[in-house]
């Protein structure tokens, strides 16, 4: 029989088998005495008679906070897919962040007994492993305490419910409470976890604002002001990120706050606003606003696109409030409107409207300049925003068909700065066109797939923008110190204009700062038509060792690197943008379609190191930017977008994977030919470093400034658990340790520490 160890993370939330030619989710612990080393991946298991592995077949996290106090429940459905028996033994190492207790663990509704480890005895225990099994996986909890049950059995072909719950005190800073939950251990499985469910309910004393996860694009639903629920599911996957949540509370009518973070003292720092509205009720006033709906009957949307177009009318016009003015445009060759000048909402022109759009039919050219220039025309004052939907399937081919001078013509039109929000249908657009006109007009861009439901993709976009709460905003952040203090401290900023905040929507704001200390920050905009200051306290980070807000950086970075592409794909090409373009990518490991080279493991590993060459091939792939229509422009510029408006920060490879896995253009023999292509297993983050695979070398990014076989006497060489192995872990911080744990076996790592280079092999 053999006996095991079952290893769950922080707070328990992801399963660590250790067994002998065990494929499972985690990391194995054997109690014996041979060297077993953790199953991974990539690494095929031996042929044998005695086979023992087991999967993951559910795992549902169900969450309660009460203000600061989170219960937590977690069910997970364990096979044992093996031919032997298991004894099974669960281990929990305890959060840094939090206090856990009231510890209950039950297998199939019996309970086991456990007991808490203080951090130096689990510490031993972590270590011990680590040695004996020579396999690092376990290094990044070397630091935290441990939770430890009893054994109990596993059959073969047998499935067993295992349920644990705890209570956990959430750390609080001014009034923004953050959870986390650890999901990324999940990557030692070699099979993903069939269905994992998250649910997380939130009840609060004071007016929950601000509601993110920098981690997963979740699901979020509240009932009022006190209560909220947040969402995510997941079939077939393997997590490649813990899962984070951070909230805050607040009386005012918008409810703000500032992160920052500032790993460097002679840089700027980084920092991240959040910005939510109340829930609105039926009796609070919205900001009336003005729509346009602009939409295309050109020959080419005939069919099922006009009827969705239509469908998509409907619900916008259907969704707008009384007080509302409107008007919708349809065109092909021509022009016309539904009524000359805008019509005020009420129940009288909704219908009007709506036996308008039933009589829309497609036919025609497309006369874009024209249909734009006519809705334009239409907005005669800047005291309420303005918006322009406009929906186009096709090339100008009537009217002004120039590029420019349409871009022209509009921005001469638009003097009380109405928004124009686009939609682009089918590869058959001229995607940079659109892009240019909403970029020019305060407005975005989004870009529909010729299989994709345009009524669903029009609708879900204009629900969020159907009552904006402040309009035409501005942040400025002051220290109090006022000594130090220049006009602004912060710079960078992305968006570049803040423009609107609608209600059950939130601002995301990411940018740099310069000096550390307590500020002011102020957001400034319209509300009711009158002008609004919203103030608050907050305090901009000096640097520190605290990497808890370190994805505040990467989440810039993504930002920063769709503004770089925007700005050569709409002005051209530029040496200083593409140098940049090619550091952040090779810092944070965010690949886009210009740089996935950077992850091409065939390289020499003194490439890396190489930024001439690097920024040559980036500049040969920015080429493909003069492309304006077709499936490879589309590609392009939703890809660029989504880095432009990324809500989460993007786990190594990043926006990359979206361009990988698109369809090749027409022509393209393989992925190569458009530069797509990221190599699956050649780059990874951990802690807060990306690391690149140079043929059995891994190289960490801080360490691509140094050839590995040209500057050999600069690079300290360490035997992976050696005596100055653990003496390196003992000095390192958990950040710096999650490093070294991906490290495999037959594999070596290149790494900076502490300022010195060192070849651990």
């Amino acid at each position: 029989m053999l006996r095991l160890r079952l290893m769950l993370a922080a707070t328990l939330s992801w399963l660590m088998l250790v067994a002998v030619d065990v494929s499972a989710q985690g990391v194995f612990i054997s109690s014996g005495d041979r060297p077993i080393p953790l199953p991974r991946p990539i690494i095929p298991e031996p042929p044998s008679h005695r086979h023992s592995s087991y999967k993951i077949q559910e795992l549902a996290i169900d969450a309660r906070i009460n203000d600061q106090i989170a219960r937590v429940q977690v069910s997970q459905t364990l096979v044992n897919t093996g031919n032997v028996q298991m004894e099974v033994s669960f281990c929990f190492p305890l959060p840094h962040d939090g206090i856990i207790d009231n510890m209950t663990f039950m297998v199939d509704g019996k309970e086991y007994s456990g007991k808490l480890l203080p951090a130096k005895e689990a510490r031993q225990i972590y270590e011990a492993h680590v040695r004996r099994n020579q396999d690092p996986a376990l290094l990044e909890w070397i630091g935290s305490g441990m939770f430890q049950t009893s054994v109990f059995p596993l059959p073969p072909g047998a499935q067993r419910k295992v349920t644990f719950q705890f209570t956990q005190l959430l750390p609080r800073s001014d009034r923004l409470t953050d959870w986390l939950y650890p999901l990324a251990t999940a990557r030692y499985t070699s099979q993903p976890i069939q269905s994992l469910r998250l649910s997380v309910n939130i009840e609060s004393t004071a007016k929950i604002k601000s509601l993110y996860s920098p981690t997963h694009a979740v699901d979020i639903k509240r009932s009022d002001d006190f209560h909220a629920q947040v969402s995510l599911e997941l079939k077939s996957t393997i997590p490649s990120s813990d899962f984070r949540l951070l909230f805050d509370t607040a009386d005012q009518q918008v409810g703000a706050s500032l992160l920052s973070y500032r790993p460097d003292a002679n840089d700027d720092g980084y920092f991240l606003l959040l910005a939510s509205p109340e829930v609105p009720s039926t009796a609070q006033p919205v900001t009336a606003k003005t729509t346009i709906f602009v939409v295309d009957r050109s020959g080419s949307m005939s069919g099922k696109k006009i009827e969705q177009a239509k469908g998509a009318l409907r619900f916008m016009l259907n969704n707008l409030r009384e007080g509302d003015l409107l008007n919708i445009v349809a065109y092909d060759n021509g022009v016309e409107s539904f009524r000359p000048e805008l019509q005020r909402f009420d129940e009288q022109t909704r219908q009007a409207a709506l036996n308008y759009i039933d009589g829309l039919y497609a036919g025609g050219s497309t006369n874009i300049s024209g249909a734009l220039t006519t809705a334009l025309q239409m907005i005669q004052d800047d005291q309420r925003p303005s918006y322009i939907v406009f929906l186009t399937d096709g090339l100008p081919t009537a009217g002004e068909t120039n590029e420019m001078k349409i871009c022209q013509l509009i921005r001469q039109n638009n003097p009380h700065r109405a928004r124009i929000v686009s939609f682009g249908v089918g590869y058959d657009v001229n995607s940079r066109l659109l892009d240019r006109v909403s970029r020019d007009n305060f407005g975005r861009s989004e870009f529909v797939r010729p299989d994709e439901d345009i009524e669903r993709s029009v609708s879900r976009l204009y629900q969020r923008m159907s009552a904006p709460v402040m309009t035409g905003l501005a942040l400025s952040v002051l220290l109090d110190d006022v000594q130090s203090q220049s006009p602004n401290q912060i710079n960078r900023q992305y968006p570049r204009e803040l423009l609107d905040l609608f209600a059950g929507d939130q601002l995301v704001v990411v940018g740099r700062y310069k000096n550390s200390g307590s500020a002011k920050v102020r957001i400034a905009g319209q509300a009711g038509g009158q002008t609004t200051n919203l103030e608050f306290s907050s305090h901009l980070a000096a640097s520190g060792t605290d990497q808890r807000m370190a994805f505040i950086e990467k989440l810039w970075a993504a930002r920063r690197i769709g503004e770089i592409i925007d700005e050569m794909d709409l002005n051209g090409q530029n040496r200083e943008l593409i140098d940049e373009l090619v550091g952040l990518s090779t810092k944070h490991g965010i690949m886009t379609p210009y740089t996935s080279f950077l992850a091409d493991e065939t390289q020499p590993a003194s490439g890396l190191s190489d930024r001439q060459a690097n920024v040559m091939r980036a500049q040969d792939s920015l080429r493909q930017l003069s492309l304006a229509d077709g499936q490879m422009a589309f590609e392009q510029r939703q890809a660029k977008n989504q880095m432009r408006e990324a809500a989460q920060a993007p786990v190594a490879g990043g926006f990359g994977s979206t361009a990988r896995n698109a369809a090749l253009p027409a022509g393209a023999t393989d992925s190569s030919d458009v530069h797509y292509s990221v190599r699956a297993n050649s780059i990874q983050n951990a802690g807060n470093q990306t690391l690149y695979r140079r043929g059995s070398l891994w190289i960490a990014d801080n360490a691509t400034d140094i050839d590995p076989e040209r500057e050999q006497s600069k690079i300290q060489t360490v035997e992976r658990f050696s005596d100055d192995y653990f003496k390196l872990v003992a000095a390192n911080s958990p950040d710096e340790n999650a490093v070294l744990a991906r490290q495999l076996p037959g594999e070596e790592m290149l790494i900076k520490l502490r300022g010195q280079y060192f070849r651990i092999r």
